[in-house]
């Protein structure tokens, strides 16, 4: 079975990921503490942030792509709600996969908890979203 994806909804939940990435670690919000406990220093040149910003919109295209069909193989199988069943998914894979290869990685790397569960948590709310844009517009 090849599950059908709105593309649509996958560049709009891209895009999405690319909003709450700004605000979430804007100086206002927790960008000065992500700084601070996770020993970056910005060099104040703005092309040093094109390539990672490149490799996040590429990254998150991949996991709306990947949540997109996920959700569909899980309303497939489960029926019901089709928005329901990418909430559902998008959290049951940030619990097996995102947050518990963060807190794994984070404990070898001996990084600060605090700075685990801003990252983990960061992830959850853009699953989150993800989740809600791709659940709004199936395909």
């Amino acid at each position: 079975m090849t599950p059908d994806i709105n593309y649509w909804a996958v560049v709009l939940a891209t895009l999405s990921s690319m909003v709450v990435g700004s605000i979430w670690y804007t100086p206002r919000v927790f960008g000065n503490y992500w700084m601070k406990t996770a020993g970056v220093t910005p060099s104040g040149n703005s092309k040093d942030a094109v390539w990672p910003i490149v490799i996040t919109l590429l990254v998150s295209f991949v996991t709306a792509w990947v949540l997109a069909g996920a959700a569909f193989i899980a309303w497939d199988f489960y029926g019901g709600s089709f928005l329901v069943n990418a909430i559902v998914t998008a959290i049951v894979l940030w619990t097996g996969f995102t947050a518990a290869r963060f807190i794994t990685h984070d404990a070898f790397d001996g990084r600060p908890s605090g700075l685990t569960v801003l990252n983990i948590a960061h992830e959850l709310v853009t699953l989150v979203i993800m989740a809600l844009i791709i659940g709004v517009w199936p395909a």
